[in-house]
């Protein structure tokens, strides 16, 4: 008995100088880490954990429920798509066709109206509510340095780094995307109550604007730099600019870093369903416009989804862009395989929700599930 309360005490007493430690070295973030991803079997960020998060609620407005096509769920699943989505757990597979429900099945549980994490999907809404302020007149252009919103960037290479920098992500900074280490900086942002001191540590090391890199931190920038252009915080932003005028027929939650500080999870973190995640497919393939009503103006659009340098041909302005097929889409994406691809010549919109995107764990480039639910899709469509 001596023994285990000795065990006991030196176990406390080791938890204890571990704690400190994480504190003084102001990595306390991993406690959190811990706690909601870790010692619940995960060994990173999963659709539900939302729910582990503080969130700001985003409200729709007048529900504007998607048609149903006239061969609504005619056909079933192909077998190669059967297969897919029971190894990587898709939760959601909605083919839309002529802006119409054409094909919609749901599967572990989850429904039509199940919030799970957008993860990275959420850059392309950022990218929007950047043009939307440049719109608005908040932001002068594309061209306007970030200093101009955020003064610790206003020396050496950073005073040159613009806005069209962080939404075409090539800001030059030192932001490593790495999603499976704890001590990465992707991490610490996942899991920092201050969000915003995380951000204001980054240093630029390259020159701005001469190349891709994949960067959510250039996301995250993007979107303080719009909550001090407009003075909104983001969360209410996508409310009006979006989320209400698209009809979108449920609220949704954006995660926030703390109660304290407010700052969304800007590269990630909206929670909301297949079917209201397509909407804004659906805008940028109809040029800006939703029910007769430009909502964003048509040139942002095709600017959004034209790359910016040749030798990245796969990205533009917060979408991802890809040739198969001899089709061409475009497409939000996200973490463990969250889809909405887009085909405005034929008017296809396709979403895929789940909880892996396979053996592959690339991050910036395309993996090969998204060919097998393009694929399969238009096998179903008879095409």
């Amino acid at each position: 008995m001596k023994f285990l309360k000795k065990l006991l005490k030196w176990i406390v007493i080791i938890f204890g100088l571990i704690i400190i430690a994480l504190y003084v070295t102001d990595t306390d973030y991993l406690i959190k880490a811990v706690r909601t991803i870790y010692l619940k079997g995960y060994s990173t960020a999963y659709l539900d954990d939302y729910k582990e998060f503080d969130n700001q609620e985003v409200k729709n407005g007048t529900p504007q429920p998607w048609p149903h096509h006239k061969d609504y769920n005619s056909v079933t699943e192909t077998t190669a798509l059967n297969t897919i989505n029971t190894s990587n757990g898709t939760i959601a597979y909605v083919i839309i066709k002529n802006d119409s429900i054409w094909f919609e099945n749901y599967y572990g549980g989850y429904d039509e109206n199940s919030k799970t994490n957008s993860f990275s999907m959420a850059k392309s809404y950022v990218s929007g509510l950047m043009f939307k302020a440049i719109e608005e007149g908040y932001i002068k252009s594309l061209d306007q340095p970030v200093s101009d919103f955020l003064p610790s960037f206003n020396t050496g290479l950073a005073a040159k780094m613009t806005v069209g920098d962080l939404s075409s992500m090539c800001s030059g900074t030192t932001w490593d995307e790495k999603y499976y280490s704890p001590l990465s900086i992707v991490t610490r942002a996942y899991f920092d109550d201050d969000l915003e001191k995380v951000m204001l540590g980054l240093k630029v090391e390259e020159e701005p604007g001469q190349t891709f890199k994949y960067s959510s931190g250039d996301t995250q920038m993007l979107a303080m730099v719009i909550e001090k252009a407009t003075g909104k915080k983001l969360y209410k932003y996508l409310e009006e600019s979006f989320w209400k005028p698209l009809g979108c027929e449920n609220e949704t939650l954006w995660q926030v870093d703390s109660e304290g500080h407010d700052l969304v999870k800007a590269y990630c973190c909206i929670a909301s369903n297949a079917k209201d995640f397509a909407r804004f497919g659906k805008l940028y393939k109809d040029h800006g416009k939703w029910n007769g009503k430009q909502i964003i103006d048509s040139a942002f659009v095709a600017k959004s989804i034209t790359p910016r340098f040749k030798e990245s041909p796969q990205y533009g302005y917060g979408w991802w862009l890809k040739e198969h097929n001899g089709r061409q889409f475009f497409m939000m994406r996200g973490h463990l395989g969250q889809y909405v691809i887009v085909d405005p010549n034929e008017n296809i919109i396709i979403v895929r929700l789940g909880h892996s995107k396979g053996n592959n764990k690339e991050v910036g480039s395309f993996t090969q599930d998204i060919s097998v639910y393009i694929d399969e899709a238009y096998k179903m469509l008879g095409k």
